[in-house]
């Protein structure tokens, strides 16, 4: 399933849609087929200005009865008397339903728990839903019956079939499509025959199908032609642009890449892609352990490398240690979060932001360092790219924080050249110190110089215990210990002279579509709503991945966003932005820790806040209710 969502994504920005995914999968390695927990997910938004994955979808394709149920209950699932309703189900009432009716058989439908022979009625599906019953599996036995091949396999191609009626039903050019195909299997050519007769079959049933309804607005839904800037598109998951990102770094900066990591849900992808990329002049090892992993990078750092390592929240938690020690021997080190759901091994395939306070004071001592976050699976790029010169040119380590959503989500990408990136200079020694170098020098920002093996003329010792400032040997002086202890906290402070100023997306409140004029009054659970006082001094606050979903909010709501991505250290106009408006509301996905890291650097503003911890991403329609209703 994740495949043939894929495959439908990718094909639908070569197309010159805006898209926006959601893998969601079980964290089980093989879950029980056709149960609830095996229910495997792929859910893809697209068109002009998309801003998420969606919050309730308008075409379902249910390759099972779990399947049907968890898409038709949400997170009742599990509830005997639970029935269709829209709050909860991950489809609209004027939805398009495609079923696998060879799925509903009497063991099929026992194995999904439910207890009747009509789950259509048992789930309460309304009528305004259109479902559309399709034999896939018995189709594509049809389709393969005389291709050789084994029932295993014929099994594995109904995906194809699937995947053939929904690109008719979007009117997708199949010989592209089948170009995609043929590049997804190309190291399995057995493969690309069958798949694409099922593809092609799957594509002329849908022609064939007495129902011309079901096809959908092109027009409405995608942005072909929409003014996108010029260039090259692709769609990219979130890991391997952070890959890419720190790539293109280490060329833009003249330096060998280097990798020092383990593998760990979800952030593994981006060891597998470095793993790779020999071609680059990058060196990825997979070390015994976290603690192993980041510990190799702080060696390479030493030795003149680029150095990373890539983890979750419980390896980070085991990496702290380690980035201790590349604070207080001032080396530059990128170590990229992917954050998962947690605390301990937690919902490994789920998403969250609840690492934001591990990052900026998980370590012992006082022992600053750089947090950023990225805010969309194409942007993971340019932030991975913007640690890797934050690094370099202040000789810091940077944490920098994805999530799940993010790693696994797939988003449109302009490829840029590297012409177009920004420069990066390492904090390199100047020439005139050769033969006479002190490793506790530092510049006019307060940042020392980076020195490394091999280097004749410039010897010295880096160590893990506190330096004399003056010259950098080892010190115990009560007064000297304080200097650096400052020192070291001016040269993060230091950093927010060259960082980009928050800046505010306003909104635009929403129009009413029958008389073209301005909503100012909602009903609202039977409350009659002012929506333009309302968001009027409203200012909707995020970080990281709920930038689109925000943004989707803030634009029905009317009111302002503003989303950060540099979080330690914050950008120097924080507090005259957030200072211009009456009602400030921060929204994330944990308890409240950026509302908290907020409050403790603002302690004059009046900061509210709206969290969830589900293991998902917001719904957009959730965010919205929220503000409408807790208006003061």
């Amino acid at each position: 399933m994740q495949l043939t969502g894929n495959m439908f994504a990718q094909l639908a920005a070569e197309m010159g849609n805006e898209i926006s995914t959601l893998p969601d999968f079980p964290a089980e390695i093989r879950a029980p087929q056709g149960t609830l927990g095996g229910v495997s997910a792929f859910q893809v938004e697209l068109g002009h200005e998309v801003y998420t994955s969606g919050d309730k979808a308008d075409v379902v394709v249910a390759m099972n009865a779990a399947a049907l149920k968890v898409c038709t209950l949400g997170s009742r699932f599990n509830d005997p008397q639970a029935q269709f309703d829209e709050k909860f189900a991950l489809f609209h009432r004027h939805a398009i339903v495609i079923v696998d009716t060879d799925s509903l058989s009497a063991k099929d439908l026992e194995k999904a728990q439910y207890h009747t022979a009509n789950p259509f009625e048992e789930l309460g599906i309304p009528e305004t839903v259109q479902i559309v019953p399709v034999a896939l599996t018995t189709l594509t036995k049809e389709a393969l019956k005389d291709s050789g091949i084994d029932n295993k396999s014929v099994l594995k191609c109904r995906n194809m079939f699937a995947l053939g009626l929904i690109y008719w039903l979007f009117d997708e050019p199949m010989e592209k499509a089948i170009h995609l195909l043929e590049e997804k299997f190309k190291k399995k050519p057995s493969l690309v025959a069958p798949n694409t007769k099922v593809l092609v079959d799957g594509y002329n049933y849908g022609q064939n199908l007495a129902i011309n309804q079901l096809i959908i607005n092109n027009e409405q839904l995608t942005s072909r032609e929409a003014g996108l800037p010029a260039g090259h598109y692709t769609s990219i998951a979130g890991n391997k642009a952070t890959a890419w990102g720190l790539i293109a770094a280490a060329e833009k900066a003249g330096k060998r890449l280097f990798l020092g990591s383990y593998p760990i849900t979800p952030a593994t992808d981006i060891l597998h892609e470095l793993a790779a990329r020999k071609d680059m002049n990058v060196m990825a090892v997979q070390a015994e352990d976290e603690i192993a992993g980041v510990c190799t990078a702080i060696g390479a750092a030493f030795a003149g490398d680029l150095a990373c390592t890539s983890t979750s929240g419980p390896g980070l938690s085991l990496k702290s240690e380690a980035i201790g020690l590349a604070v207080m021997a001032e080396l530059p080190l990128v170590v990229i979060d992917v954050q998962r759901g947690g605390p301990s091994t937690g919902l490994p395939t789920k998403t969250e932001q609840t690492d934001l306070l591990q990052a900026l004071y998980g370590r012992n001592g006082e022992c600053p360092a750089v947090v950023i976050a990225a805010s969309s699976s194409a942007n993971c790029f340019d932030y991975a790219y913007e640690a890797c010169k934050i690094a370099l040119e202040n000789m810091t380590p940077v944490i920098l924080l994805t999530d799940t959503y993010l790693a696994n989500g797939t988003a449109l990408w302009r490829i840029p050249s590297l012409a177009e990136l920004p420069e990066i200079k390492p904090q390199s020694v100047p020439e005139e110190l050769k033969g006479h170098y002190n490793p506790a020098l530092r510049d006019e920002r307060g940042v020392r110089y980076w020195a490394f093996p091999g280097m004749e003329g410039y010897e010295h010792r880096n160590i893990g215990l506190e330096r004399d400032a003056e010259r950098g040997t080892i010190s115990t002086n009560p007064e000297n210990h304080e200097q650096m202890v400052l020192a070291r906290k001016h040269k993060i402070e230091q950093i927010a002279e060259r960082i980009p100023d928050l800046k505010v997306t306003n909104g635009q409140m929403v129009n009413d579509p029958i008389n073209d004029k301005m909503v100012n009054d909602q009903m609202v659970n039977d409350q009659m709503v002012n929506v333009q006082m309302v968001n009027v001094q409203t200012l909707l606050v995020g970080w990281g991945s709920t930038e689109g979903h925000l943004h989707a909010a803030a634009r029905e709501l009317g009111c302002d966003l503003v989303q950060f991505n540099y979080i330690c250290p914050l950008p120097k106009n924080t507090h005259e932005v957030l200072s211009r408006y009456k009602r400030i509301i921060v929204c994330e996905l944990n308890t409240g820790q950026f509302a908290a890291y907020l409050r403790s650097q603002f302690p004059d503003l009046k900061i509210e806040q709206y969290n969830e911890i589900q293991g998902q991403p917001f719904a957009v329609e959730r965010i919205v209710h929220y503000v409408q209703i807790n208006n003061e």
